[in-house]
């Protein structure tokens, strides 16, 4: 098999998902002052902002906001939850961005956006100014009743990950032998539309090794869901009579409520659910800051214009990743990756005089669903007048030779490696 590292995968797919930042000119001397730039959110968009940013225009001021000293990827999170990685592993350091590239880690929260002053505002009162403004604040969760902070401890959602990953993994790995687990799956649109059936695989694997009589329920208020094919064949394949799914024509297509004191759920048809360990993925919006900056709109998420991701509604503003209206772009962590240097290029023409060059973006979703067999889906886009719109795509089959998904799921490693890399340098 081919095992695609570190190098080859620069040199080849993450190069391809960002064509703008591989071919990104210097700076010209254009007579320009240095340009302040405020970047929220350290994920996969913002901290790929700030580092190209600084590394093709070391002139810049640019100042990075992140709430978390360490930042823990909720993407390979899954990995961690099946016993397939460490903790250690899908947690990155900032040191590099700031000590390597100059960039201002601000270890805060962001609390507030004054887009006509600009400036933002931090927890502790402190302001920031900016000539341009990236925010990329990844998600919060829609209301649901009985899920509130307390209940995410018995609940745990694991999609913001971090000490919640950590929740999740406990539960798997403490429930009782012959238990249920429940997943709550998210409603359209959330971040990483496999993700929670990627988790599912994941787990279900670790049931198989050390809890082979457990059960798995998945409660969805969604019709079909990414990749389903696939996944539900490895689900038969690795797993049999192990998960049930059950879908929106059984739900009523919502969750009304959940109890974590009775560890219970009511979908919309009155349906009530109980377990030994249950998984809440409530339904999502962009994250708070980019709401209380006013940048969303009635949906919950935010507008942008495709060519550049600049907000349709906050000037001088970008918007990218989770938190953005990407159209047919998923809200992936590859996805935020490749908006960021579209974004960077974007800003470096405005405050530098770079050239500005033609978005392009590209995305793919790998999941594992058993050791040494990944399955994947991706695409490339291209910026319409009104949309990001797909050029190409792809998709594993059915039936694939275990070669060819041995080397689909040491592509995955490989991509991890690669865009962490990318991301903090």
């Amino acid at each position: 098999m081919t095992k695609i590292n570190r190098r080859s995968f620069n040199q080849s797919a993450l190069v391809g998902a960002a064509a703008v930042g591989a071919i990104a000119m210097p700076a010209m001397a254009t007579g320009h002052g240095a340009g302040k730039v405020v970047v929220i959110g350290g994920g996969a968009g913002g901290a790929t902002v700030a580092r190209y940013l600084k590394k093709d225009s070391p002139e810049l001021d640019v100042t990075l906001v992140e709430m978390n000293k360490q930042y823990t990827t909720c993407f390979f999170s899954n990995w961690y939850v099946g016993g397939f990685r460490s903790y250690e592993s899908i947690t990155h350091s900032y040191d590099k961005l700031a000590g390597d590239y100059g960039v201002n880690f601000v270890n805060a929260k962001a609390t507030g956006v004054d887009a006509s002053a600009k400036t933002v505002t931090l927890e502790d009162g402190t302001t920031l100014a900016y000539d341009k403004l990236v925010m990329s604040p990844g998600i919060d969760f829609q209301t649901l009743e009985g899920y509130d902070a307390a209940a995410a401890q018995a609940m745990p959602h694991a999609y913001k990950a971090g000490p919640q990953t950590k929740l999740l993994r406990d539960m798997v790995t403490g429930m009782e032998q012959g238990g249920t687990f429940m997943m709550v799956a998210p409603g359209n649109p959330y971040r990483c539309p496999p993700g929670p059936y990627e988790r599912v695989s994941l787990v279900a694997h670790y049931f198989s090794q050390n809890n082979p009589t457990a059960k798995i329920v998945i409660v969805d208020p969604k019709g079909k869901f990414s990749k389903q094919a696939l996944f539900q064949n490895a689900w038969e394949t690795y797993y049999p009579g192990m998960i049930e799914w059950v879908g929106a024509d059984f739900t009523g297509g919502s969750i009304a409520r959940v109890d974590a004191n009775a560890m219970e759920v009511e979908d919309a048809a009155g349906e009530v659910y109980t377990a030994d360990a249950v998984n809440v993925i409530p339904s999502q919006t962009a994250g708070m800051i980019a709401q209380i900056a006013g940048a969303a709109n009635e949906t919950g998420w935010c507008p942008i214009n495709p060519a550049d991701f600049s907000s349709t509604i906050l000037p001088d503003t970008y918007v990218l990743g989770d938190a953005s209206i990407a159209a047919a772009m998923p809200k992936s962590g590859f996805s935020a990756n490749s908006q960021a240097k579209v974004v960077a290029n974007a800003i470096r023409a405005e405050l530098t005089g770079a050239r500005a060059f033609p978005a392009r973006f590209r995305n793919t979703c790998w999941s594992a669903v058993a050791p040494d067999d990944a399955v994947k889906v991706g695409a490339a886009y291209a910026a319409g007048e009104t949309k990001v719109e797909v050029t190409d795509k792809f998709i594993s089959a059915v039936g694939e030779d275990a070669g060819l998904r041995a080397q689909t799921f040491q592509e995955a490693i490989g991509w991890y490696e690669g865009i962490t890399a990318d991301m903090f340098g």
